[in-house]
């Protein structure tokens, strides 16, 4: 009996010890809880209020106004931080050009009738539009050479809806750029970045004046897309190069040339300049021009107004076909064939002789006879071309200097 009575005190000793502990805690925190909810309930309910009526602190909706700067705040990005920096500095253009037509003729531009029934061509003002943007803060603007380059007027308008007749600088039709210039100070500019650090898969922006919008809205309209490619050379056009061409998918459609591509970081990595629209529409395909072939060509206009090209090579060649190539013990067609040396020439004081075969100029592979056409009508008077050439199976290299024509 005594042992059960020892038992039954060991188990109610244990008991308590276990169960005591956990009493006090669920007190304790019971009272800390309802001093917290009482303390809440003191903050937010107004005396006399009923109980149900009260709303505790921390669970107070927010006001509409914060709850918008949220929205905007987490809507803020580095694109839409660049488009609020770099808008100003882009500009509408409004030109007037003065071309010449010629009247349709039964006998066509034969000039034994001509003798008889005269010349009829006539001239006609035509409004055209691009877009531009300012590259100094006293006014410098570029845009493109189809844009402006042959326009007897200029019109340019700013975002704050300021107006300004334009001076054309200097333009290069080679290049497709040119330079004008508004009597203004302390304008907003946009800073030339670097085209070779170009990424692929980059985001950029284009800003222009498509369609002449920027005459409604005072402002640009902007699209998005990424860089599609580099290094994209196109077919050359009224006399124009498009080499080396940035391509991107944000939509530029007519009005957008000459207008900037942006990266990202807010600097201007190309000219917007073709659109490849079989639809009459964009579907994805633009191109800018490089702006560090853009630098260099805005120095020249700048000193002398125009980009030297009075320059002469003395070489003929024709592109190496398959059976060239297999009888000069080339892999695969490609290249170019010396096929004349004038005496005397450039050419000729470089060394080169017929049967030598183009393979590359500036490092850059010659894949026929119009890529190497290409490559040398951008190039200037004192330029110096350096020529890898096939000359008896063996490789040499050979430097052309581009010397002004005399004659």
């Amino acid at each position: 009996m005594n042992e059960v009575v020892i038992m039954t005190r060991r188990v109610a000793a244990i008991t308590t010890v276990l169960v005591l502990p956990f009493i006090g805690g669920g007190l304790v925190g019971y009272s800390i809880g309802r001093s917290s909810h009482d303390q809440t309930v003191s903050e937010t309910k107004p005396e006399g209020a009923p109980f149900q009526e009260t709303r505790t602190v921390s669970y107070a909706p927010q006001s509409r106004d914060s709850v918008n700067e949220a929205v905007i705040g987490s809507r803020r990005n580095a694109i839409t931080t660049t488009v609020s920096l770099a808008s100003p500095a882009v500009v509408g253009i409004n030109v007037i050009e003065v071309r010449q037509y010629r009247q349709w003729s039964p006998w066509g531009d034969d000039p034994f009738f001509r003798q008889f029934f005269g010349d009829r061509t006539y001239t006609q003002q035509v409004q055209g539009l691009g877009s531009g943007f300012i590259i100094s803060a006293d006014g410098y603007i570029l845009t493109n050479d189809h844009v402006a380059g042959n326009a007897k007027e200029i019109t340019v308008t700013l975002t704050n809806r300021e107006k300004y007749k334009a001076e054309l600088i200097g333009t290069d039709p080679v290049s497709d750029i040119s330079l004008l210039k508004i009597d203004g100070k302390n304008l907003p500019y946009l800073k030339l970045g670097n085209s070779d650090d170009v990424i692929i898969g980059e985001w950029v922006i284009a800003f222009g004046n498509p369609f002449g919008l920027f005459d409604i809205s005072d402002k640009p309209t902007v699209t998005v897309g990424v860089v599609s490619a580099t290094q994209m050379t196109l077919r050359t056009q009224e006399g124009r190069t498009y080499r080396n061409m940035i391509q991107t998918d944000a939509a530029i459609n007519s009005g957008n040339s000459g207008g900037p591509l942006i990266n990202s970081l807010g600097s201007v990595i190309g000219v917007n300049s073709v659109i490849f629209t079989p639809n009459q529409g964009s579907i994805g395909l633009g191109f800018a021009i490089p702006i560090n072939r853009v630098k260099e060509i805005v120095s020249e206009l700048k000193r002398s107004g125009k980009v030297d090209r009075q320059y002469w090579t003395g070489l003929e060649v024709q592109t190496v076909d398959a059976r060239l190539a297999t009888y000069f013990g080339l892999a695969k067609a490609g290249g170019v064939i010396v096929s004349s040396v004038k005496r005397g020439s450039p050419a000729d004081r470089s060394g080169f002789r017929e049967g030598d075969i183009i393979l590359e100029v500036n490092g850059e592979k010659v894949a026929d006879e119009s890529a190497i056409i290409a490559i040398v009508d951008e190039a200037k008077v004192g330029d110096v071309l350096t020529m890898k050439v096939m000359r008896e199976r063996k490789l040499i290299d050979l430097k052309l200097k581009l010397e002004r024509r005399t004659t």
